[in-house]
C-alpha cells in the first residue's frame, strides 16, 4: 500500500510533488484526474490523499467520495487555489481533513500528511486513549474528557510536550454531538503575527497587498464542528482581544469585510505552558484565559502513568511494523524493563520516536535492550559536554543541535520538545547559522 495518492492535473506541480515527497522517503503515487486517481487507488489503496479541488474531469469532491467507498476512513487533504469560502466549508463537512490554499509551501503540506497518516494514525484518536488508559490518572483524565464532550463547553488542555495534547481534543471532537462536524487544528506558532489573524478569521479579496482572493479563515471552516488552538500561549497579544470577542459573541470579523459571520463552533486550546505565569508576566490575556478554561484538563506526563508505558510501546511497534509491511515484532523483557525505568522527558512522542528508531535498525523480529542502553549513553555524553564556563549562547546553540539531530531536523517537534515557539526555533537556526533542516 502506497503512502499517498495525489491527484493534480498540472503535470509540472504533479511531478514536483511526487519528487519532494519521494526524497523524504514516501511512497507516492500521482494521478492527473477523477478517473485516474479512483483506477489507481483501486488498484494500489493509499493511506492518504492529496488533491486538488478543480479537475479536468470533475473535483476533488470526487475523487474523496470514490476513495471512501473502495476505503472508508481514508483521510483526504485538499488543495486549491481559488479560495472559496462555500467549498471549504462543504469539503470539510463532507470529511476532509485539511484544506490548504496554493500556492503552498512543501513543508506545511508534509507537515499536515504527517499530522493525519502518522501523528495521529489518521485521525483515529478513538483507538489511540482508551486502549492505552492502563494507568487510573489516565483513565480520570478520559472520564472528564467524555463528560465535557458531552457538553458544548470550550476546554483547555495543559500538559508538557508529547503527552497528547491533540490526541485529547479529537477525543472529545469525536465524542461530543459535534463529531459530524469537521475538526480543524492550527498551531498558534506555526505562523508569523502578521498572518495568524488572517489564518484564523479569513479575510475578503483586496483586504491587504498579495490579497488576490478571499480567504475563509479556519474558524468558518471548523463551523458547526470543533476548532483546536494548539499552542495558545504563543498567540501574540495584538490577536488575543479578537479571539476574545469571538468566544463573547460567536462571530468572526474577515479582514476587509463590513459585516460579522456568526459562527457555531467548540474551541479547544492546548498549551505546555503555565498559563498563571503568562498572565503574571503580562504575555497572555487573564480575561482570555478565563473565557478558554471553562472545562480544564491536564494531561499527565508518562513518567507519572507507567502502566501505559508498554501497551503505548506494543501498539507503536505493530502501528509502524504494519505500515512499513514488515514482519510482527515483540519487545524483549530487557528492553520492557527498561522502558518501565525510563524517565522519559519527551513523553509519549519520545517513546514513539524510540520505537521506530528501534524497529529501523534491529535484528531479527524481537527488539532488545540494547538500543535503549545506547540511547542512554548518549544522553549522558550529551550531559558532560554541557561543562561548567561553557557561554550561555553555546549551550544554546548545542542544546538545539542535540534536539534537531534527534528529530531529524523536525523543528516543530524540535519546538515542543524544548518548551518554546516554533518562530523561536527559527530564530535560533539562523542566529547560529545552523542547517536548514537541521545539525551535523
Amino acid at each position: 500500500m502506497s503512502h499517498l495518492l495525489i491527484v493534480e492535473d498540472e503535470a509540472a506541480m504533479r511531478a514536483a510533488l511526487q519528487a519532494s515527497f519521494r526524497a523524504r522517503g514516501w511512497a507516492v503515487e500521482t494521478a492527473e484526474g477523477v478517473a485516474a486517481a479512483v483506477e489507481r487507488f483501486r488498484k494500489a489503496p493509499a493511506k492518504l490523499v492529496v488533491t486538488d479541488m478543480c479537475l479536468p474531469d470533475g473535483d476533488g469532491l470526487q475523487v474523496m467520495q470514490a476513495v471512501r467507498e473502495l476505503l472508508p476512513g481514508t483521510p483526504v487533504i485538499f488543495l486549491t487555489a481559488y479560495g472559496d469560502v462555500a467549498g471549504a466549508v462543504r469539503t470539510m463537512r463532507e470529511g476532509a481533513c485539511d484544506y490548504l490554499q496554493k500556492p503552498v509551501a512543501f513543508e506545511e503540506l508534509e507537515a499536515a500528511v504527517r499530522r493525519f497518516l502518522l501523528d495521529t494514525s489518521e485521525c483515529d484518536a478513538e483507538k489511540d486513549f482508551p486502549g492505552v488508559a492502563e494507568s487510573q490518572s489516565m483513565r480520570a483524565v478520559l472520564a472528564r474528557a467524555r463528560q465535557a464532550a458531552a457538553t458544548g463547553a470550550d476546554v483547555l488542555i495543559e500538559a508538557e510536550s508529547g503527552t497528547g495534547k491533540e490526541l485529547l481534543a479529537r477525543f472529545i471532537h469525536r465524542n461530543s454531538r459535534r463529531s459530524g462536524g469537521a475538526f480543524v487544528a492550527v498551531n498558534c506558532a506555526a505562523f508569523p503575527e502578521t498572518l495568524l489573524e488572517s489564518e484564523l478569521f479569513g479575510h475578503v479579496k483586496g483586504a491587504f497587498t498579495g490579497a488576490l482572493w478571499s480567504k475563509p479563515g479556519k474558524f468558518a471552516l471548523a463551523n458547526s464542528g470543533t476548532i483546536l488552538l494548539d499552542e495558545i500561549a504563543e498567540m501574540p497579544m495584538c490577536v488575543q482581544p479578537k479571539l476574545l470577542r469571538v468566544l463573547q459573541e460567536r462571530e468572526i470579523d474577515r479582514l476587509g469585510d463590513v459585516r460579522p459571520q456568526p459562527v457555531d463552533v467548540r474551541v479547544i486550546a492546548t498549551t505546555n505552558r503555565n498559563l498563571r505565569e503568562q498572565i503574571a508576566r503580562g504575555s497572555f490575556r487573564e480575561d482570555l484565559f478565563y473565557r478558554l478554561n471553562v472545562v480544564p484538563l491536564q494531561l499527565p506526563a508518562l513518567r507519572e502513568r507507567r502502566e501505559d508505558i508498554l501497551p503505548l510501546a506494543e501498539r507503536f511497534v505493530k502501528k509502524y511494523a504494519e505500515m512499513a509491511a514488515g514482519e510482527v515484532c515483540t519487545i524483549s523483557p530487557e528492553l520492557a524493563e527498561e522502558l518501565q525505568g525510563h524517565h522519559w522527558p519527551g513523553n509519549v512522542r519520545e517513546l514513539e520516536n524510540f520505537v521506530r528508531r528501534a524497529l529501523a535498525l534491529r535484528s531479527g523480529n524481537v527488539l532488545r535492550g540494547p538500543r535503549m542502553e545506547r540511547n542512554a549513553q548518549g544522553a549522558a555524553e550529551a550531559a558532560k559536554s554541557l561543562h561548567a564556563g561553557l557561554t550561555l549562547d553555546d549551550a544554546e546553540r548545542h542544546l538545539l543541535e542535540r534536539t534537531l539531530s534527534a528529530t531529524g531536523g523536525n523543528r516543530t517537534q524540535a519546538a515542543k520538545m524544548m518548551g518554546v515557539s516554533l518562530r523561536t526555533v527559527r530564530n535560533k537556526i539562523r542566529q547560529y547559522g545552523l542547517a536548514a533542516r537541521g545539525a551535523a
